[in-house]
């Protein structure tokens, strides 16, 4: 029987996942990922920090990486957008994302509410970060998982 982590998404659910990471990044220079775990093993923010420093997602030019972190057990997840986001969006910026990743996850809609977030955190990181012609993917778009 597959783990907690593994039976999140199906093979072909996750190859969704990521062709909607990749078409989100043509339109914004901000980089998206997605990291999956069984447990936050505490606090889910402070988690998702490690994640986005182990991930390196802090290395982007302009440091304008988001995580969207997923602890399956814990049915929790965290959107963590780096300091030059942080920095010009308004202070609910990621309300409206998280509210409609949550409203799938709650129906057990775990892809959609995976792929709702990606586009509309690119539809938001787009305004403030729109794609270049010389913008290269600093990040894989590969779903990562702990």
């Amino acid at each position: 029987m597959p783990n907690k982590v593994e039976a999140f998404l199906t093979t072909s659910e996750e190859q969704d996942v990521i062709e909607a990471i990749r078409k989100t990044e043509l339109k914004t220079s901000g980089e998206i990922r997605i990291h999956i775990e069984k447990t936050s093993n505490g606090d889910a923010t402070n988690r998702a920090l490690e994640v986005f420093h182990f991930l390196k997602m802090d290395n982007t030019k302009l440091q304008n990486g988001v995580l969207i972190y997923v602890a399956v057990e814990d049915k929790t997840f965290v959107i963590y957008g780096d300091k030059g986001i942080n920095d010009v969006v308004p202070k609910d910026f990621w309300d409206t994302t998280k509210d409609t990743i949550q409203s799938h996850f709650k129906s057990g809609n775990f892809k959609q509410g995976l792929i709702d977030g990606v586009i509309k955190s690119g539809i938001q990181l787009a305004k403030y970060f729109p794609w270049k012609h010389d913008d290269n993917n600093e990040l894989s778009n590969e779903i990562s998982k702990g």
